[in-house]
This record gives C-alpha cells, sequence and structure tokens, in this order.
C-alpha cells in the first residue's frame, strides 16, 4: 500500500539517504573474457576491419548512419559518438577478435542527480556476437554503474524493429517498459523507440544470473554453454 502524505496524496517511497551520485568515469573494466576501455582512436583501425566490411552492412541498419566505407568515415562517426557520450571499446580476451577491438557501447543520458544512465550504440562485430565477451561486457558497464556509482536506474533503449536487440534485452534481464512511438527519425525512416530497464533492487538477481552463466563450469571443451542465460 503507498504513504499518504498530509494532504491524502499517495507517494512514492522514501529513498534513505538518497545523495547525487558520482558521474561515470573514462575507467577499464576487465572481466575473465573481456576487456571494456575508453574508445580511443587507437581502435579505430581495428573496429574497422570488425564492423565495416563489405558483409557488415547489416550490423548498422538500426544506427543513425549507414555502414562507413572508409576508415575515415567510421573515424568521423566515433569522434562525434565519443563527444557526446562516454563510450568504450570491447577487446575480447578469447575467440577470434582477441586483443582487439571488435565492438563499442557508450553510457548515454547519465543522470547523477537521480541516479540513471543508459547503454547505448551497442555494436558488436560478427566476431563478438553470441560470445562469452559479449555478456560479460554488458555486465561489467552495469555492475560499475550499480556497484561503483551507486545508481538505481539501467536503461537499454533500441529500435521497435530491432529484435536481436530485444531479445538481447530480456536475456539480460532487462525489463520492457513500453514504446516511444514516432521517437525520432533514423537513415530518413521512422524510429519506435522500446525501453527497457534494471533496477538497483533487481540487480542483485541479474548479477547472480549472469554470474552463474559466465562461470567457466557452464562451457564445454568448446566453449558451447551448457545452460543459457535467464536472468528473470
Amino acid at each position: 500500500m503507498p504513504e499518504f502524505n498530509e494532504f491524502g496524496q499517495p507517494v512514492g517511497d522514501v529513498v534513505p539517504g538518497w545523495e547525487t551520485r558520482p558521474s561515470p568515469e573514462p575507467v577499464r573494466l576487465v572481466g575473465r573474457y573481456v576487456r571494456v576501455v575508453p574508445l580511443d582512436s587507437v581502435h579505430y583501425s581495428d573496429l574497422f576491419a570488425a564492423v565495416c566490411g563489405e558483409g557488415d552492412g547489416a550490423l548498422w541498419t538500426y544506427r543513425p548512419i549507414p555502414r562507413p566505407t572508409s576508415l575515415s568515415g567510421l573515424w568521423m562517426h566515433l569522434a562525434g559518438v565519443s563527444e557526446a557520450n562516454l563510450t568504450f571499446a570491447l577487446v575480447p580476451l578469447e575467440g577470434e577478435g582477441v586483443g582487439k577491438a571488435t565492438g563499442i557501447a557508450s553510457f548515454h543520458r547519465v543522470d547523477p542527480r537521480t541516479g540513471q544512465v543508459e547503454v547505448a550504440g551497442v555494436l558488436y562485430g560478427k566476431a563478438l556476437q553470441r560470445t562469452r565477451a559479449a555478456t560479460e561486457a554488458i555486465h561489467l558497464l552495469m555492475r560499475y554503474a550499480f556497484e561503483d556509482l551507486g545508481y538505481r536506474r539501467f536503461e537499454w533503449k533500441c529500435d521497435s524493429l530491432n529484435e536481436p536487440s530485444r531479445r538481447a534485452a530480456l536475456r539480460l534481464g532487462f525489463a520492457y517498459e513500453g514504446r516511444f512511438r514516432n521517437h525520432m527519425v533514423t537513415q530518413g525512416r521512422n524510429r519506435d523507440t522500446d525501453w527497457f530497464s534494471v533496477t538497483d533492487g533487481e540487480w542483485p538477481q541479474v548479477r547472480a544470473a549472469h554470474e552463474e552463466w559466465l562461470d567457466p563450469a557452464n562451457f564445454d571443451e568448446r566453449g558451447q554453454q551448457r545452460t543459457p542465460l535467464t536472468a528473470t
């Protein structure tokens, strides 16, 4: 039952001791399978090879621009992304892309006053997709936001037609919150945006599910999962 104020109106629960939280920093986060490091121009050539090949056009369908066809084009795009957001390069520690930046993710819409942040612009090269490193990268960013910064809300948003992104959000433990219709125009087309989130109250269960899935014992000698991730 909700509490009521002196005017007889229902009000939200008290958040004990709440204060504005720190802003995210360009930290290095290291897991078993991936390093999440601040994006730097030194990563651009590896990223170009990972996500801008002739067969990589589908990776860019739901992004602000089509696939860059030159390193300079990617450079300009990433420079803009880095200027607007705190962006990280994802460097797997195993597999085909070991030691090279094969994906990116950004902290976007950061609000330390209310303790919320969105992970945005997630882009995985084919070598990173459906790997332990890809899952662990998001896990590390979530853990940093909740445990190091003390945030209350971690968001994921995507084009409502981007079914792989929607599935990824649910698999990682995000709760679907709804659809913003006519939210933006991307590459000249309408985008309805689906919103997902994990709250600080949900994080312990989500973290436990991530860690159980990421445990080396959950994978056979070929690196194939024994049990799928179910974070809710």
